[in-house]
């Protein structure tokens, strides 16, 4: 099974320019009309912690079990086509899938993969999975649920 949330792209960059363009014109029409002189400062901080929080929870997300090896891709949505600046990949075999968990926090969601490496050690690897659609995200956990009961046949 193939999935990722390639269309959110446009959105997500549509919120940015929008946030952005919200912070430009509040700082002009604040330092013209002498409003809001003593809580500039805070209205600012405010909005840039949205930006941040927005930043951190944006992500691309790809899932692709297809093949003999499980493949999943986490990326930023802005620049990633110039700077590789947040790009956290795995490539696991499927015997080597021990188990996996989604955690559903207030604004983010993550999915957690516990696998073997050839040296025998467990290694977690965390992914955010924030932007992907409900379905597909249901999906993506019948995806590695099959594959973890197969494991467990296995041993």
């Amino acid at each position: 099974m193939r999935t990722d949330n390639r269309k959110v792209k446009n959105t997500v960059v549509s919120i940015y320019f929008i946030l952005i363009v919200f912070g430009i014109l509040m700082i002009t029409v604040f330092k013209s009309l002498d409003f809001f002189v003593d809580s500039t400062f805070f209205i600012i901080l405010g909005l840039f912690i949205v930006l941040v929080l927005f930043h951190s929870v944006a992500g691309y997300f790809e899932y692709d079990s297809d093949g003999a090896k499980i493949i999943i891709l986490n990326k930023g949505l802005i620049l990633t086509e110039y700077i590789n600046y947040r790009e956290k990949k795995i490539e696991i075999a499927r015997h080597e899938l021990l188990g996996f968990k989604i955690n559903n926090y207030l604004l983010y969601k993550s999915l957690v993969i516990l696998y073997k490496t050839y040296d025998g050690s467990k290694v977690k690897a965390r992914f955010n999975v924030t932007l992907l659609k409900p379905k597909k995200l249901k999906y993506v956990k019948q995806s590695l649920s099959k594959n973890v009961k197969a494991n467990r046949k296995l041993k």
